[in-house]
């Protein structure tokens, strides 16, 4: 299975490169993208593109969300062996300097959404911790990310009606590895350590000169399994971001926060984030939630449109949301994300951010107050 990737001295296996070094069908290759208009934070859009090479599918979405509506497209197709091609159907994803800029085009089609959007870095891609999960004995997620912040330019279009996009502010993920995707393994059951769910937060913030990124997992009493934050300095112009490691990361030793979850729902209306650098200096900030998207229009928790979900050889699609009518507390809504306005106190300064919160909280978790799976804030 030679392609033209293997003429490059990339290889980390004894494998081609369009073979997985490992036979699990979840491994995957995955892109995910935000960008946000920053003066009134009206829209957010988001991106995912994923390779899943073992379940032999690959797919892509777009979808924005804009007042109280939310427009998605969807895209999957038959995974090619060639890995420079990242297209399906009129989506695709270009690497047009690696690690600096990032070309999305959605082309004309059908369901009248489209968009030609440019992705310039503003940090280093910053790798995070992997996430590492075992189910009854088996490994079910071991993964590597980075994430990147940066702007975007161009445009996206709704129905006709076309939207300007001018240094909105931007972040965007890259991971890789295994994942829990597609259409669920046959045999026995696993045991998901005897209580299925899940608690996740992550709130990657543009302080303007930095960002701060951080991203918890709790058991269900509320103690952290894995947890980071860092400060990451952010530069105007492509060509200052060092090679490799930014030297001005500051990596948090001390991180705690707080969420306060919306009455009858697990969607967040701020929260608090307190994190000390091991020189002993704080970094308190508060977030108030804005926007928000739900990210079943990227494909996560989709029934349909879920990731990595055999569709046929090529296949499109088209939803939109009224997000005042949809019952947030249905499996498909519970995963958001929202655009928040962040004030955070470092040592006395003050600086004013926007950015992201993640949130998704599955079954019962103690320190917020859930008691059951799908139970919503009291």
């Amino acid at each position: 299975m030679i392609t033209s990737f293997d003429d490059y001295c990339i290889h980390q296996t004894a494998l081609p490169i369009a073979e997985p070094s490992q036979s699990d069908r979840n491994f995957y290759d995955r892109y995910w993208f935000n960008g946000i208009e920053e003066a009134q934070g009206e829209w957010i859009f988001e991106i995912g593109f994923g390779l899943y090479p073992n379940r032999r599918v690959m797919d892509g979405h777009f979808s924005v969300a804009i007042g109280n509506k939310q427009y998605a497209f969807h895209a999957s197709r038959r995974a090619p062996k060639e890995r420079r091609e990242t297209e399906v159907g009129p989506l695709s994803v270009e690497i047009v300097e690696p690690m600096r800029q990032v070309r999305v085009t959605l082309a004309a089609n059908e369901h009248d959404i489209e968009c030609d959007l440019l992705f310039t870095a503003a940090s280093v891609p910053h790798q995070e911790p992997a996430n590492v999960m075992h189910d009854d004995g088996h490994l079910i997620m071991h993964n590597t990310r980075f994430t990147q912040m940066g702007y975007w330019h161009g445009y996206f279009s709704i129905d006709g009606n076309r939207y300007e996009v001018s240094r909105a502010i931007g972040t965007r993920d890259k991971s890789w590895g295994v994942r829990p995707v597609g259409e669920p393994a046959g045999g026995a059951p696993g045991l998901m350590n005897n209580e299925p769910g899940v608690y996740w937060v992550w709130n990657p913030i543009n302080f303007g000169s930095f960002s701060t990124q951080m991203g918890t997992f709790e058991d269900r009493d509320g103690k952290a399994t894995q947890v980071s934050a860092d400060l990451v300095p952010l530069h105007d112009n492509p060509d200052d971001i060092p090679s490799g490691e930014d030297p001005g990361i500051i990596e948090m030793t001390e991180i705690q926060h707080d969420m306060h979850w919306l009455k009858g729902t697990r969607r967040a209306a701020s929260a608090k984030m307190q994190f000390r650098d091991k020189q002993g200096l704080s970094y308190d900030y508060t977030v108030e939630a804005g926007q928000r998207f739900y990210m079943l229009g990227i494909g996560y928790n989709h029934f349909e449109w879920g990731h990595a979900y055999w569709k046929g050889e090529l296949e499109t699609g088209r939803e939109e949301w009224n997000l005042d009518e949809v019952d947030e507390l249905d499996y498909q809504f519970i995963h958001t994300h929202q655009v928040v306005n962040a004030t955070l106190n470092r040592g006395g300064e003050v600086f004013q951010g926007v950015g992201t919160l993640e949130s998704i909280v599955i079954g019962r978790h103690d320190r917020s107050g859930f008691t059951d799976f799908f139970d919503g804030a009291q």
